[in-house]
């Protein structure tokens, strides 16, 4: 019961700092702020509670006093895999100690800025029920969206752009489907070019430390890697 209670904890004081942020960058009104309207649908669908959606609007409204800025972290972790951990934090140093904390006590090594990033593709990502993914990939292109890849695979239609795009992907596909789609994903993401497999039973259990030390720093946000685990 507690982890659970400090997992949705760790998961409504991430929610609470992106919708600052984008309320406070990008206006209140989610109708004029693509940005929060999008943040808002993904924490409901995550379950957030509607009152802490609504108190960090007015904690932005109300100009809270916080400054958050991003941080990204990156380096190498157990057997060797490559991971990213994007934070947004009002204190970098207390942060940089936290994520700094957890690679050296999981055998993992922090690099600079630019060590693994260069082998991830920072990608726009959405998935959704389909079966014609030559008509997603026109309506698109007629859009003038820059396209990486539609791919169809068991029903799924998952559609890749450049992050730059997300929002002309969102926008294009709200005109032209239909309004109770449910999207699987839809969201900016970081995909590896390369997958590392892990096979050695304690170097997994070790990079399973590794995720959950991360996971367990406030000011991380997101962690990416290309590890490849036994199914």
């Amino acid at each position: 019961m507690a982890k659970t209670a400090g997992q949705k904890t760790r998961i409504y004081s991430r929610y609470g700092k992106e919708l600052y942020v984008c309320a406070k960058n990008g206006g209140f009104d989610p109708e004029g702020n693509l940005a929060l309207r999008t943040m808002i649908a993904k924490a409901k669908k995550d379950q957030v509670p509607a009152h802490v959606i609504e108190r960090a609007i007015e904690k932005a409204r109300g100009g809270g006093g916080e400054d958050y800025e991003t941080a990204r972290y990156e380096g190498f972790g157990p057997g060797g895999c490559m991971v990213i951990a994007d934070c947004l934090t009002d204190n970098v140093k207390r942060t940089f100690t936290e994520v700094r904390q957890a690679f050296v006590k999981n055998d993992a090594k922090l690099g600079g800025p630019g060590t693994v990033g260069h082998m991830f593709d920072h990608q726009a990502v959405f998935v959704f029920a389909g079966d014609d993914e030559d008509a997603i990939l026109e309506m698109l292109m007629m859009a003038d969206v820059d396209v990486s890849d539609v791919e169809l695979e068991d029903g799924m239609i998952s559609v890749y752009a450049p992050h730059t795009e997300f929002f002309k992907v969102k926008t294009a596909l709200a005109a032209e489907l239909p309004e109770d789609t449910d999207y699987v994903m839809e969201e900016i993401t970081f995909l590896p070019q390369t997958m590392t497999e892990l096979t050695d039973a304690e170097e997994i259990e070790q990079f399973e430390k590794f995720l959950a030390a991360l996971e367990d720093c406030d000011d991380v946000q997101n962690v990416y890697h290309n590890a490849e685990l036994p199914q």
